[in-house]
């Protein structure tokens, strides 16, 4: 790769939060650091103050530029909207590579790059499900609906990349053995994300930290808290970090079980600020 011209790669993804956007974040800046020449393109809606912080931590590496537009979770007609202002904006661009991350991403990432393609336009289009799909139940109608329109889409894609083997053994579980090129590449971790974090002595007992959406698991956290309690016979705290559409549901809830005092919120911030609040990590999802 070192010997090779600087390739121009785009990601494409919807939402700027969570580990979809710490997994960009990092390929970003090894890409950079290679020499590459790289852009991001994402959703507009979704996201606040932290993960402004974290653009602004990475927009001197995005040479090809931060390109937001809005783009819904769940498939609708505006859809078509936003897949003809990628594609006008994508073609400007140029880019060797689109690699596109989660549903969404990868369905802009595939078809875009595949209508460039009937245009004489080289570019390879990757993908990385990330979760997004692969979260849908074959037994159901809308998952059969998806899982195949995943399945579908492989004709459009030239490779798929998985984060670890389970989201592998998961997509072809559901989904089928793939058809193209398919790797698992490892996410990576920094040294100096192995450096120890301590807590204080008054610091709550636990840390949910995440997304804020039953698919996460914010509601198995109230409740395993609640058991806690009984099971242990006295009071305990803890402290929920993160945004998502589902935080005044979880307050309410919270509220009802007589749990608010017990129980702190904060909006989403670095993970290493989160794990010195508490004592004890409960990891969701």
């Amino acid at each position: 790769m070192a010997d090779s011209a600087p390739l121009r790669i785009l990601h494409c993804f919807r939402s700027p939060v969570g580990g979809i956007f710490r997994h960009v974040r990092d390929l970003v800046e090894e890409h950079r650091a290679a020499g590459h020449e790289v852009g991001i393109l994402c959703d507009s809606s979704t996201g606040g103050a932290h993960e402004d912080r974290l653009f602004d931590s990475i927009r001197p590496h995005l040479s090809l530029g931060l390109t937001r537009i809005p783009m819904r979770r769940a498939i609708a007609p505006s859809d078509f909207v936003a897949i003809y202002k990628s594609y006008r904006h994508i073609k400007s661009l140029q880019p060797d590579i689109l690699h596109g991350h989660g549903a969404k991403g990868g369905a802009i990432a595939r078809l875009i790059g595949s209508a460039l393609r009937v245009n004489k336009y080289r570019v390879a289009r990757l993908y990385s499900p990330h979760g997004g799909s692969l979260h849908f139940s074959r037994s159901s109608l809308s998952g059969q609906a998806v899982l195949r329109l995943e399945r579908f889409q492989e004709h459009f894609g030239d490779a798929l990349v998985f984060v670890c083997d389970y989201e592998r053994r998961t997509y072809e579980a559901k989904v089928g053995k793939p058809r193209k090129v398919s790797q698992v590449i490892y996410n990576g971790i920094k040294d100096a994300e192995f450096e120890t974090i301590g807590a204080d002595h008054g610091a709550p007992h636990f840390l949910y930290i995440g997304m804020l959406r039953d698919l996460k698991g914010p509601d198995v956290f109230i409740d395993a808290f609640a058991r806690t309690e009984r099971a242990v016979g006295h009071p305990l705290s803890a402290l929920m970090v993160g945004d998502g559409p589902d935080r005044d549901r979880y307050e309410a809830m919270m509220a009802e079980r007589g749990l608010g005092r017990r129980i702190q919120m904060k909006p989403a911030m670095p993970a290493r600020d989160a794990f010195a609040m508490a004592k004890i990590v409960v990891v969701p999802s």
